[in-house]
């Protein structure tokens, strides 16, 4: 028997004919609604991955993100004033 990986709950808020819509198609293709969803944002990852504009946005994020974590963990002397 294959072990599953671990996985995290999430709520998700759609107005009333979205979720009619996202259930119907779940039936349609005889599978959880949550199975559509998770295939959905697997392609909207593989598409933002394919995306040059959005890997150089991560990158600015990442950069970003990392001067902070360095002056929360103290291997940077926070600015003067901040």
């Amino acid at each position: 028997m294959a072990k599953k990986e671990p996985t995290k709950a999430m709520s998700l808020r759609l107005d009333e004919e979205k979720m009619a819509e996202l259930a119907t198609v779940a039936r349609t293709d005889e599978v959880t609604v949550s199975d559509v969803v998770r295939e959905a944002i697997a392609k909207h990852i593989a598409t933002r991955r394919s995306d040059p504009e959005f890997k150089e946005r991560a990158r600015e994020q990442m950069d970003k993100e990392r001067k902070i974590m360095e002056r929360l963990a103290g291997e940077e002397e926070p600015q003067k004033g901040n």
